[in-house]
C-alpha cells in the first residue's frame, strides 16, 4: 500500500461547461492532496479484498481460466487480424478546444448503423454479421474477426446477466442478515427492517423485478476495441493522485451509455512479461510490468484507490451504476495490449434509423410544384422552421462532417457506411435548398415586418452556429496534426464548395447572408 500524507452548438456548450467543472474538481483535488500521494491497494496488500468487497463490490473479475479456450483463440486471432490489416486507428479528438491524438489505437465494432460518441468524436461501427444483414467485408478474415467479437459479445452478455443475479442475491442476503441481527436486539426494529427491505429501491439494492428484467437491461450493442504498445510510446501520462505510474487511459467515466448499464472488458496483453524483481524500483505499489485497471470513488480522497492486475484473457465487469459513482483508468504495463470494451451505448440519437427519421421529418416541409417542378415550403411557422434548421445542423455536424473527418479509414474494413452517408448528403442538400427558400420568403415585400422579425429571430441563431461550426471543422481538417496522419486517415472537409458554386443554393461562407439577416432586424 502506498503511504498516505503529503446539439451541435448546444452540445459543445454543455461539453465546455462540463470540462470546466471537471477541471475545477481535479484542481481542487490536487490542492487537497498537496505534494503527497493518496493511498491505493493491490493484491499484495492484506486489506485489498476487504476494500474491494466494501467499496468496489460492483467490480467483478473473471480470470482467464474461467473463459472457454476456443473463445480465447478466436478473439485473440481477431485482434491480430485487425492489427495486420491496419484497422486500428488513433482518433483525432478534441479536449478543451484543442485537437490531440489518442495514445490508444481504436476501432468500433457493433450493430449495423450504430455510432458511439466520445470527446467530440463520433465513431461509426464496423458492423458485425448479425442475422439477416448483408455486409460486404474487405476480406474473409475481416468477417471472421467481426464474427468472433460478436461471439465474445454474446458470452460477456450472458456473464453479465449472471453477475448481476449474483450481485442481487448477495446484497439481499447481506440486507437480511443485518435485519436478523437487529431482530435479536429489538423485535419491533426487525419488523420495520423487513418492510424496508421489501421497499428498498436504492442504488445498492437490485429489486426482484430488476432480476427478472436483467436480460433486457444489458444487451451490449457495440464494442470499442483498444490497442497500445507502451514501449512504442514516446510519452505516457503519470497517474496524478495515487502515484500508480504510467497511464494508457486517464481517469474518466465512460460517456454516452444507457444509465446504470454495465461495461464488460476482455483484456489481452500479448504475453505476461518476464520480470526481474530486483529491477523494480518500488516494491510497495503496483507491478509496473503488468497492466492494471485502476478504480477510485469519484472525487473522494478518503477511500483508498484500487489497482486490479489484468492478465491475458481476464475479463472484468463494471456493474450497474459503478461507472457513474466511480472513475476508472487503465495503467500501462510493459507488453502490448488489446482490449474489447463492450457497452450499452445510448443510441437514441446515434443510429442511422434515427437520423433518417429526422431527415424525413424535416423534408415534410418541402414540396414541389407539379407543373413547374419548382420547390417551395409548405409552412413558414416558426416552430417548423426551427425544427428543420436544427435537423439541418445535426445532419451536417453530427454526421457528415464527423464521418469525413475520419477520412476513408472505414474502407479498410467494409464499404458499408458509404451508401447511407451519400443518401444523408442528398437529404442535407435539400435542407440547404429549404434554408435558401426561407431567406427568399423573408426578403419578399409581402412579408410583414412582424412576421419577418419573428422568422429571422428564430432562424438567425441556426445560421450563426452553422457558420461558426464550419469554420471550426475547416480549421480542424487543415491543422498540422491532421496533416501528419496516413493518407487514408487524413480528415476531409466535406461537404465543401466554393462560394460561387452554381450547383449550391447558398455559399459555404455564410457571413454575408448573416449580415443581411441582421440588417432586416434593424
Amino acid at each position: 500500500m502506498r503511504g498516505t500524507g503529503c446539439m451541435c452548438g448546444g452540445g459543445s456548450m454543455k461539453r465546455s461547461a462540463g470540462e470546466s467543472e471537471q477541471q475545477a474538481k481535479k484542481q481542487k483535488l490536487l490542492e487537497e492532496i498537496g505534494e503527497s500521494w493518496l493511498p491505493y491497494l493491490t493484491p499484495r496488500d492484506a486489506e485489498f479484498h476487504q476494500l474491494w468487497k466494501t467499496k468496489y463490490s460492483k467490480l467483478i473479475l473473471r480470470t482467464s481460466d474461467t473463459v472457454p479456450k476456443e473463445l480465447h483463440q478466436v478473439v485473440q486471432d481477431a485482434f491480430l487480424t485487425l492489427q495486420k490489416h491496419g484497422c486500428l486507428f488513433q482518433d483525432l479528438i478534441r479536449i478543451k478546444g484543442k485537437d490531440c491524438l489518442t495514445p490508444v489505437s481504436r476501432i468500433l465494432i457493433g450493430n449495423p448503423g450504430c455510432t458511439y460518441k466520445y470527446l467530440n468524436t463520433r465513431l461509426f461501427t464496423v458492423p458485425w454479421p448479425v442475422e439477416g444483414s448483408k455486409i460486404k467485408y474487405c476480406n474473409p478474415e475481416m468477417f471472421d474477426a467481426c464474427k468472433a467479437l460478436m461471439k465474445l459479445n454474446d458470452y460477456l452478455y450472458n456473464e453479465t446477466v449472471q453477475a448481476l443475479k449474483e450481485q442481487s442475491l448477495s446484497e439481499t442476503k447481506e440486507t437480511k442478515d443485518a435485519a436478523v441481527t437487529n431482530k435479536e436486539q429489538d423485535f419491533s426494529t426487525y419488523v420495520e427492517g423487513e418492510r424496508t427491505i421489501l421497499e428498498d429501491q436504492s442504488s445498492s439494492y437490485v429489486p426482484r423485478t430488476d432480476c427478472i428484467n436483467l436480460k433486457s437491461k444489458t444487451p451490449y450493442n457495440l464494442t470499442l476495441l483498444n490497442y497500445m504498445d507502451p514501449l512504442q510510446m514516446p510519452y505516457l501520462k503519470q497517474e496524478p493522485y495515487f502515484g500508480m505510474g504510467n497511464m494508457a487511459v486517464s481517469w474518466h467515466h465512460d460517456e454516452n451509455l444507457v444509465e446504470r448499464s454495465t461495461v464488460a472488458v476482455y483484456s489481452y496483453s500479448c504475453k505476461d512479461p518476464v520480470i526481474n524483481r530486483n529491477q523494480l524500483q518500488d516494491s510497495r505499489g503496483r507491478d509496473p510490468a503488468v497492466w492494471h485497471a485502476g478504480l477510485k470513488i469519484a472525487w473522494d480522497i478518503k477511500t483508498p484507490g484500487l489497482a486490479l492486475p489484468l492478465h491475458p484473457g481476464d475479463c472484468y465487469f463494471m456493474l450497474d451504476d459503478l461507472n457513474m459513482t466511480h472513475q476508472h483508468c487503465v495503467l500501462a504495463g510493459w507488453p502490448p495490449r488489446f482490449s474489447s470494451t463492450h457497452r450499452v451505448a445510448e443510441c437514441s440519437r446515434g443510429t442511422l434509423d434515427y437520423i433518417f427519421r429526422q431527415c424525413e421529418t424535416a423534408l415534410q416541409n418541402l414540396q414541389a410544384d407539379s407543373e413547374s417542378v419548382a420547390l417551395s415550403l409548405k409552412s413558414l411557422e416558426v416552430m417548423i422552421v426551427k425544427e428543420v434548421e436544427g435537423i439541418h445542423n445535426e445532419v451536417e455536424f453530427e454526421w457528415l462532417r464527423q464521418f469525413w473527418f475520419q477520412g476513408k479509414r472505414y474502407r479498410k474494413c467494409t464499404d458499408w457506411w458509404f451508401e447511407p452517408m451519400a443518401k444523408l448528403e442528398e437529404f442535407w442538400k435539400k435542407m440547404e435548398i429549404m434554408t435558401s427558400l426561407v431567406l427568399s420568403e423573408v426578403g419578399k415585400e409581402e412579408c410583414t415586418m412582424e412576421q419577418r422579425n419573428e422568422i429571422v429571430s428564430c432562424f438567425l441563431p441556426f445560421l450563426t452556429e452553422r457558420q461558426e461550426l464550419r469554420k471550426e471543422w475547416t480549421a480542424r481538417c487543415q491543422s498540422q496534426l491532421a496533416k501528419t496522419l496516413p493518407d487514408e486517415q487524413k480528415p476531409e472537409c466535406h461537404p465543401y464548395w466554393k462560394n460561387d458554386d452554381s450547383n449550391m443554393p447558398l455559399p459555404y461562407d455564410l457571413e454575408e447572408v448573416i449580415a443581411k439577416l441582421q440588417a432586416l432586424l434593424q
